[in-house]
């Protein structure tokens, strides 16, 4: 187990003062004369591009990622970045074609958009389903997963790491999205700086000394089996990633939901105009393809380090109790190889990383908590300062949730040698293509109705759990030679999660599809969304941007393949 030195914690002592002091300095200079529940919840109209960018990302590159995708690139290697690239070209297509829907419909949560697009039940309905999401999956995970780094590095009981992340995640929410979106500039800048260093310290240590291009050179010869964007069927991580899945099926599902469908991300843009959000989208989605470099590439090089023993990094240190290889002790054990100072720095970055996200997750709970089921459930006249007590309020208490959470059932899901990441998105895609039926076809399609967005919400859920457990009461092998079935750890055959994504989002647009046009019949008339194909138009600037990235995107799938 690692430890930090004095000055490893000085160095971070100095990046909370930074990061509390700016806090406190925007929430004072920021602060309006009278209580604004919009204010607080969205930073309405206050965020900068550039603010808006890299707060998505600073919340979205948390534990999951630089504890989970750094053991999944141990584990899987290059494959997994899939999840960032093709992020990436999700964010374009939300920003082209989700934000102007959102902004022009004035949009500021996403059961207001159920609500205004479907009816108040289906918005309910999917409030509590994003409340339980987002508190039993999301901040549970991201808390025990950050714990269980930082408790690696640092040395400190995990329960004492979970306790003061909490803490100071708290710390940081209760100052509003205006606090959170400015503070997350500087937690970017340490996340990528110590991502960086980390990347740099492993390159070197594998080059003997000679630099990170020599590195990189011997990583791709020495671990080219982890060095393949498209798994083949005979490839035994092929259930995590299955094949062309990545590119044209389950992947973009889990993606369009997740950027495009999701309070949590979208909530940064949907107070700023149209134009500042989209160049917001495409800063982060820049940033996006930056990702894999920080977070993937160093699981990889653990790896190769360990695989050929190459000293600094003993193969021990990666196993559990029970002697299982744990993948999400990778990233720790590569940080534990940084020197004095430095290892505090790149400490204070995962822990950046890891507030940043459980603040946002935090901020989007209370969001959704106050506007969309405590004013409509319980106080309709509920005053701005009373909503924004109640906000604060529920910020304390559904990160208490997600501590006892943590304790209780974090090491079981999380732990003894799974992949946090992949845990994550496996049941977040119990919900992921429901959701994302309901909103795509609630934006283009005005005959869509209120009952055919109850079955993607409750049906979608059913079929994704019953082909969940599905080999426990069929015997899924024959499907084997047709492609969606494979075998598992167990060698129990099931359908890869991203494979079953696609099928229950085909089931759910095909169950809308039926009962829209039946109650369509009946004169039912749904109602619809303002929407002028002229919003969908983009500047020159953005236009230029995403094709670049797309570009990008291109090259690396072709020399990866």
């Amino acid at each position: 187990m690692s430890s930090l030195h004095k000055y490893d914690y000085i160095v971070f002592f100095i990046y909370f003062v930074i990061v509390s002091s700016y806090g406190f300095w925007i929430y004072y200079k920021k602060k309006t004369a009278s209580a604004d529940s919009k204010d607080y919840f969205l930073a309405e109209g206050s965020l900068t591009w550039w603010a808006i960018g890299a707060s998505l990302i600073a919340s979205n590159i948390s534990a999951e990622q630089m504890i989970g995708m750094s053991g999944s690139g141990f584990k899987l290697g290059l494959a997994i970045s899939a999840y960032e690239w093709m992020a990436s070209a999700t964010l374009i297509i939300v920003a082209v074609f989700f934000m102007p829907v959102y902004l022009k419909n004035k949009i500021f949560t996403m059961p207001q958009f159920l609500s205004q697009r479907y009816n108040e039940k289906v918005a309910m309905i999917m409030a509590v389903f994003w409340l339980m999401l987002y508190i039993v999956v999301n901040l549970m995970s991201i808390l025990y997963l950050g714990a269980l780094a930082i408790s690696g590095i640092s040395g400190l009981d995990l329960t004492a790491c979970i306790l003061a992340l909490a803490i100071f995640a708290i710390f940081i929410t209760l100052g509003g999205m205006k606090v959170i979106g400015y503070t997350d500039v500087i937690q970017v800048f340490f996340l990528i700086l110590g991502g960086l260093v980390a990347t740099y310290i492993a390159l070197n240590l594998i080059s003997g000394g000679e630099g990170i291009i020599k590195g990189f050179g011997l990583l791709k010869t020495g671990a080219s089996e982890h060095f393949h964007l498209i798994f083949k069927k005979d490839n035994p991580n092929y259930m995590d990633l299955p094949g062309l899945s990545v590119l044209i099926g389950g992947m973009w599902i889990a993606n369009l939901s997740y950027w495009g469908c999701n309070q949590y991300i979208t909530q940064r843009a949907l107070g700023a105009s149209l134009p500042v959000a989209r160049s917001g989208l495409l800063f982060a989605a820049f940033l996006k393809m930056l990702m894999p470099v920080i977070v993937v590439i160093p699981g990889i090089a653990v790896y190769l380090i360990v695989k050929d023993n190459m000293g600094g990094i003993n193969g021990n240190s990666l196993l559990t109790a029970s002697g299982v290889q744990d993948p999400n002790k990778a990233y720790p054990a590569l940080l534990g190889l940084l020197p004095v100072g430095l290892k505090g720095l790149s400490f204070a970055a995962l822990t950046a990383a890891i507030v940043a996200s459980l603040a946002g997750k935090a901020n989007s709970i209370a969001t959704i908590f106050t506007l969309d089921i405590y004013k409509k459930a319980f106080e309709p006249n509920a005053g701005e300062q009373r909503m924004v007590n109640v906000g604060k309020i529920t910020v304390v208490v559904s990160m208490l949730i997600a501590v006892v959470l943590s304790l209780i059932v974090g090491d079981a899901l999380m732990g003894e040698g799974k992949q946090g990441f992949q845990y994550i998105q496996e049941y977040t895609g119990f919900v992921s293509p429901g959701i994302f039926a309901m909103f795509i076809l609630g934006f283009f399609w005005k005959k869509t109705t209120s009952n055919a967005a109850l079955f993607a919400t409750i049906g979608g859920f059913i079929v994704s759990v019953v082909l969940k457990f599905l080999p426990g009461w069929v015997d899924l092998s024959g499907l084997y030679e047709y492609g969606w079935a494979v075998a598992n750890s167990s060698g129990v055959f099931e359908i890869p999660f991203m494979d079953r994504m696609l099928i229950v989002f085909a089931v759910c647009i095909l169950g809308m599809y039926l009962i829209s046009i039946y109650e369509n019949k009946k004169g039912i008339v749904p109602k619809g969304l303002e929407i002028d194909v002229k919003m969908f138009k983009v500047s020159t600037s953005f236009a230029i941007g995403a094709v670049i990235i797309m570009a990008l995107i291109v090259a690396l799938y072709s020399a990866f393949w």
